[in-house]
């Protein structure tokens, strides 16, 4: 090898290091975007099944003030001014997919569709050297889900004592008959009363 060909060895070996450094950080890089945006759609996974949890346990809890209000037909204030809850299985649901519930939303009353929010953080942190302030970085969703009352209905008091002795529930497709003074399991007609699912944020 000559003199000229060893100084354009020595002169390019430098540069075949910083472009291997340059690639090997894309390539950190890539990895740790890669694990920030599983990490995010884990969290929103886990945002999403503690609304539904919550959506789902607010309408179990509906069932005794909802029968209690038929005799003396004030469903309809039922349905506006009724206590939302949830926010216990929504922690619940949120800490089996691997992340904190910081925070459950009830939903304002005054109206027959109930929306509870919910921001949870993912417990993972993305932790990559090439990204700063990543160590304690964690992904954080939210989720709301929607408790709606979907009938309409129709009471009868048969013998004119003020107390009504049967309702007609039209949910959609469905028809339900409840008589207040033997009402059905609330877990056999909560799902025809009531749909549960999420919404946009």
């Amino acid at each position: 090898m000559t003199g000229t060909n060893r100084r354009d060895a020595g002169q390019a070996f430098p540069i075949y290091v910083v472009m291997v450094a340059g690639l090997l950080f894309l390539v950190f890089a890539f990895f740790a975007v890669g694990k920030a945006a599983a990490l995010r759609n884990s969290a929103q996974g886990a945002a999403d099944a503690a609304a539904l949890a919550a959506a789902s346990q607010a309408r179990d809890e509906f069932g005794a003030g909802f029968y209690a209000s038929l005799p003396e037909d004030l469903l309809d204030v039922y349905l506006r001014t009724h206590t939302v809850g949830g926010c216990t299985a929504a922690s619940g649901l949120a800490s089996a997919n691997q992340a904190k519930l910081l925070s459950c939303t009830p939903p304002l009353k005054g109206s027959y569709e109930d929306r509870i929010t919910v921001k949870v953080q993912g417990n993972k942190p993305v932790d990559s050297s090439v990204l700063p302030d990543s160590k304690e970085t964690r992904a954080e969703a939210k989720a709301t889900a929607v408790v709606k009352f979907r009938c309409s209905w129709k009471s009868f008091d048969y013998n004119n004592d003020s107390v009504r002795d049967m309702f007609f529930f039209t949910c959609g497709s469905d028809f339900l008959e409840i008589a207040p003074a033997s009402p059905p399991p609330w877990s056999t007609v909560s799902r025809i009363l009531y749909d549960v699912h999420l919404v946009d944020n």
